[in-house]
């Protein structure tokens, strides 16, 4: 599991997703990636923008990507920037009632 620090803004991301990045690189292959976003306190969009990059190498070595304890703060700004179905499980994307949500990922079948 990747864990997120305590402050990422515009100032910390990219030494944070070099990080990020060598932690994933050591984690196994089969592996899913789980980022826990529970330490974050202190954000920026640039947050956003680690977790994408995340998640997109996530994809490109064809590993699953999940977010863990996302801060409700987090959520509100995901859904502002319209990414939040592309990060956050449909329980956490806010004023997405859970009964309602489908993952907008993946195509319907």
């Amino acid at each position: 599991m990747l864990l997120l620090p305590a402050t990422l803004t515009a100032h910390e991301a990219r030494d944070t997703l070099r990080m990020l990045k060598q932690a994933l690189q050591k984690e196994g292959a089969e592996t899913a990636v789980v980022v826990d976003a529970g330490p974050l306190q202190h954000f920026d969009s640039a947050a956003l923008a680690v977790l994408l990059e995340i998640d997109r190498l996530a994809q490109a070595w064809g590993r699953t990507f999940s977010i863990r304890s996302a801060p409700a703060k987090l959520a509100a700004l995901a859904k502002l920037y319209g990414v939040d179905v592309l990060l956050l499980p449909p329980r956490e994307q806010v004023g997405v009632p859970v009964s309602a949500a489908v993952d907008q990922r993946k195509p319907a079948t």
